[in-house]
């Protein structure tokens, strides 16, 4: 028997980051008008500590998908794979060259081209999908609100979100 509903878990899940942040944060807080400032320098760590975790809880959960797609993604030592019912791959995340977002297809998808080798698509809502975010947020450059923007946003055509020399065909957009 569970206490609460699939939803309200998943909905936690999702924001599970942020959720941490606010009540150290709250704690950091609440130690802070304690006993005559007995726990100032515990309170403001945890404080400061909350405070980020509630910036990069905010951001994976803008990231996450709520809906679990076809295929799942793995990211190990470096390497991205995903495992695809009529598709898969994998590439290393210092052989990407090209990360496009295309919203034009149902769900959109992640295309990772590398040179000389066919891009891999990955649907934004594929299994394990949200592991991407750490993976992309080591490409240098890469700016995370940009991209977070595009996902959400209603556009129909492939955007490109980073690329690591500007070697995009002529038409395609950056951000």
């Amino acid at each position: 028997m569970q206490f609460f509903r699939p939803e309200a878990i998943a909905t936690l899940r999702r924001w599970r980051e942020a959720i941490v942040g606010a009540i150290l944060a709250s704690l950091g807080l609440w130690w802070m008008t304690g006993p005559g400032g007995l726990f100032l320098v515990p309170a403001a760590a945890f404080l400061l500590a909350g405070g980020g975790l509630i910036a990069v809880g905010l951001q994976r959960a803008r990231f996450r998908s709520d809906q679990d797609g076809t295929g799942a993604v793995e990211l190990d030592e470096g390497k991205i794979t995903y495992f695809g019912p009529l598709s898969g791959g994998s590439i290393a995340l210092a052989d990407i060259e090209r990360l496009t977002l295309d919203t034009g297809q149902y769900p959109a998808h992640w295309l990772l081209e590398q040179v000389g080798q066919s891009g891999l698509m990955i649907p934004v809502n594929a299994v394990g999908a949200e592991t991407l975010f750490d993976a992309f947020a080591r490409l240098p450059g890469l700016k995370t609100e940009r991209m977070l923007a595009e996902l959400k946003s209603k556009n129909s055509q492939a955007v490109v979100i980073w690329e690591r020399r500007n070697s995009r065909p002529v038409g395609a957009r950056l951000h």
